[in-house]
């Protein structure tokens, strides 16, 4: 059965930096475009970053540009969303979610209606 599994969220003071891994197992990665996806408190869920399955592509919220980064290494399965300078209004449960299978696509999808595979989150709170 194809999973996600996100890891590496914690307690960060504003300022710091995280890395949000997302591990796939079942499924291989690199053939989707893969997002990840943020939901605060009494928020709804939104686009942070997105990788084309042909990593030319890479989409970020303005709220992120700058910040922020998505990459992968396929050898390892595994997206990972870098996150500097951090700021209390990045405190969210991370999601990660991949796109049906598009190998190879320059296309990048940021609605998570668009995504059919999502893992079960991991949360990230900036606070001193």
């Amino acid at each position: 059965q194809a999973q996600l599994a996100e890891s590496g969220g914690g307690l960060v003071q504003p300022g710091g930096s995280l890395r949000l891994s997302c591990a796939g197992s079942g499924f291989t990665l690199e053939y989707n475009t893969i997002g990840w996806f943020r939901q605060a408190p009494g928020k709804e869920r939104e686009v942070v970053a997105c990788i084309s399955s042909s990593d030319s592509t890479t989409y970020y919220a303005d709220s992120v540009k700058g910040r922020f980064t998505i990459s992968r290494d396929n050898a390892k399965n595994t997206v990972y969303l870098q996150m500097n300078s951090l700021k209390p209004e990045d405190t969210a449960v991370y999601y990660c979610a991949a796109h049906r299978p598009t190998p190879n696509t320059n296309r990048v999808w940021v609605r998570e209606g668009e995504y059919d595979d999502w893992g079960q989150g991991t949360q990230v709170t900036v606070s001193s």
